[in-house]
């Protein structure tokens, strides 16, 4: 079943989108249409389907457009052309109120930055998106323990983010994000800012909520060897186009161009072995 569908999704930053979408229709490249218009392209003509309770992977090397396409979703970024629907409902048509009910209690999103409350704690953090859709205090501050113990930060309810370290932090935002038992949980580049032994750690807790929570996780990577990680299904992108999509063990075994098998090759275990260079054999003296 398709939790997430875009159908011919385009998006044009600028003052000139009708100018450089004409452009775009007659065939002109990225980069001259930004020579022409001032306009950035950065999304174009995206078809893609989203499993229900999967999480996927979208991937490619800055300014590709992974996080133009995962803000889409929750309309931050509204499509220049084309639509996005969940549930076969078209985000893109939704009035303000039913945006604002969606936002609130269908789709939650984790930033690479964190962005907690730095004047409220632990406690207030996660329970903020509840306390935001009208719950009383009681069952606010339950719920909100609750997560904060699934994701290991029991005791620490009372400490402010200035207090944590940058896991702790990532924790909390991943339990505010949940807290609030959203459908869809969107994640741009959420773990890429921590060190690499509290990055595996926050992977791992990932993996460990989703086997029990079943949610449709859209994670915005960078990183190839974390795609394959946390991808059900993985999509890798390039100047605003998806290049190839589908399961990693097929996008492993055969890639669609050399962009993809570029990646597959940075792999450990898939880089060609270095070249054994010849020892000179050492000079013999005439007889």
């Amino acid at each position: 079943m398709v939790k997430i569908a875009f159908k011919n999704a385009t998006k044009i930053f600028g003052s000139r989108p009708e100018r450089a979408l004409a452009l775009l229709e007659d065939g002109v490249s990225k980069e001259d249409i930004r020579k022409e218009t001032g306009c950035t392209l950065a999304l174009n003509d995206v078809t893609l389907g989203i499993p229900k309770g999967v999480v996927f992977a979208v991937m490619g090397l800055s300014g590709s457009g992974k996080s133009t396409l995962v803000r889409m979703i929750n309309r931050l970024i509204t499509p220049t052309r084309g639509d996005v629907l969940v549930d076969g409902r078209s985000v893109v048509s939704m009035g303000a109120q039913e945006l604002r009910e969606f936002r609130r209690h269908r789709v939650s999103m984790v930033f690479q930055s964190f962005a907690l409350f730095p004047h409220m704690n632990v406690l207030q953090n996660v329970g903020y998106g509840l306390r935001i859709q009208g719950l009383g205090r009681a069952e606010v501050t339950g719920d909100a323990e609750r997560w904060i113990e699934l994701v290991g930060l029991s005791g620490y309810e009372t400490a402010k983010p200035d207090e944590l370290s940058g896991g702790m932090e990532q924790r909390v935002g991943l339990a505010r994000a949940l807290a609030t038992d959203p459908d869809i949980l969107l994640m741009d580049e959420p773990f890429s800012a921590l060190d690499p032994l509290i990055r595996r750690e926050m992977q791992d807790q990932l993996l460990d909520l989703q086997k029990r929570l079943k949610k449709t996780i859209v994670f915005i990577t960078h990183d190839f060897d974390e795609a394959l990680l946390l991808g059900d299904r993985i999509a890798i992108m390039k100047d605003g186009v998806i290049v190839q999509h589908g399961k990693p063990a097929t996008i492993l075994e055969k890639p669609a161009d050399d962009y993809v098998s570029a990646f597959v090759r940075s792999l450990p275990g898939r880089r060609p072995a270095p070249k054994r260079r010849r020892k000179p054999r050492p000079k013999t003296s005439p007889k």
